[in-house]
C-alpha cells in the first residue's frame, strides 16, 4: 500500500489539483524520524477519511450511488465505462470522474459518449484521494445524477488504501493479466464488492485458465459478486447492468445480499 511506497506522505492536500498535485515523497531513512513519519501517515489518512465520509454524505443525500472502479493499467475500465454508457445511458444519469497520472485521454473519450466527465490530473500520485474527488464534485451537475463512475488510477496497491466516499468498490481484471493476479494484490481484492473479469473474449487466446482464476478470486474476496464480460463484445455485460440497479444509495434501499458499504 501506500505505506510502503510513500506516496501518502505528503505535506498537505490543500491545494489545487485540477492540472495536477505535487504528492512529494518524503524519504526518512534516519532512525530519529521513524516517530515522525508515523504520525505524518496516520495525520494523512484520518484527514482522507473525514473527508470520505463528507463526500459519502453528499452522495446519500442526493440518493448518487457511486463507484470505485479499480484495476491495473489496461484492463479496461474505459471501455467498461464506455460500454456502460452505450447499452444502460437511457437506465442511469451517470457522470464520471477519472483519475491519471497525466492526459486527459479518457475524459474526452467518455464526453464524446455524452456522459459529463471530470478528469482528474494527478502528476506523480498513483491513486486518487477523497479531496481530488470533492474538489471535481464541485465541477459536476450533482442533482442530474443517480449513478457516478470513480475511474481510479490504474494501479493495484496505492487506491485500496483510500476511501473516497463510495458506495461500493470494483476491481477489474484482464484475462490478459494472468489467474494469480488476485494472490499478488489481495488487499485491493479483500475489499471488492465485485470483481469484474474482462476481456473474455481473449481467454482462449492466451490460454486463460478460468476454473483457477475464479478459485483465487473466490479466496481473496470471497464475499464478492463475479461477472466474467468482454467491454469489447458486450458479452456478460447485463450481469453487470443488474448488478449497478442493486446499489442502494440510488434505489433508496439497503440490498446488503449484492453490494458491500462503505
Amino acid at each position: 500500500m501506500c505505506d510502503h511506497c510513500g506516496c501518502s506522505i505528503v505535506a498537505d492536500h490543500e491545494h489545487d489539483h485540477g492540472g495536477g498535485n505535487d504528492h512529494s515523497h518524503h524519504h526518512h531513512t534516519h532512525p530519529k524520524d521513524e516517530q515522525r513519519e508515523v504520525e505524518v501517515r496516520r495525520s494523512i489518512f484520518s484527514r482522507n477519511d473525514r473527508l470520505a465520509e463528507r463526500n459519502r454524505g453528499m452522495f446519500m443525500a442526493r440518493r448518487i450511488s457511486s463507484v470505485n472502479l479499480m484495476s491495473s493499467p489496461g484492463s479496461g475500465k474505459t471501455s467498461l465505462i464506455e460500454r456502460t454508457l452505450d447499452e444502460a445511458g437511457n437506465r442511469y444519469r451517470m457522470g464520471i470522474i477519472v483519475g491519471d497520472l497525466a492526459t486527459d485521454n479518457d475524459a474526452r473519450r467518455i464526453r464524446d459518449k455524452g456522459a459529463p466527465a471530470i478528469q482528474v490530473s494527478t502528476g506523480t500520485a498513483c491513486h486518487l484521494d477523497a479531496h481530488m474527488v470533492h474538489h471535481a464534485l464541485e465541477k459536476l451537475n450533482l442533482d442530474d445524477l443517480e449513478l457516478l463512475f470513480i475511474e481510479n488510477v490504474g494501479n493495484l496497491v496505492c487506491p485500496a488504501s483510500f476511501d473516497l466516499g463510495e458506495e461500493a468498490r470494483v476491481v477489474i481484471m484482464a484475462v490478459t493479466e494472468g489467474e494469480d493476479k488476485p494472490l499478488k494484490y489481495p488487499v485491493i481484492f479483500h475489499g471488492a464488492a465485485a470483481v469484474i473479469v474482462n476481456k473474455m473474449d481473449l481467454a482462449e487466446s492466451v490460454g486463460y485458465d478460468r476454473d483457477q482464476a475464479l478459485e483465487n478470486i473466490k479466496k481473496v474476496a470471497p464475499g464478492a459478486r463475479i461477472m466474467e464480460v468482454s467491454a469489447r463484445t458486450g458479452d456478460g455485460m447485463a450481469d453487470w447492468y443488474d448488478w449497478l440497479g442493486r446499489l442502494s444509495f440510488k434505489t433508496g434501499r439497503i440490498d446488503k445480499g449484492s453490494v458491500r458499504t462503505y
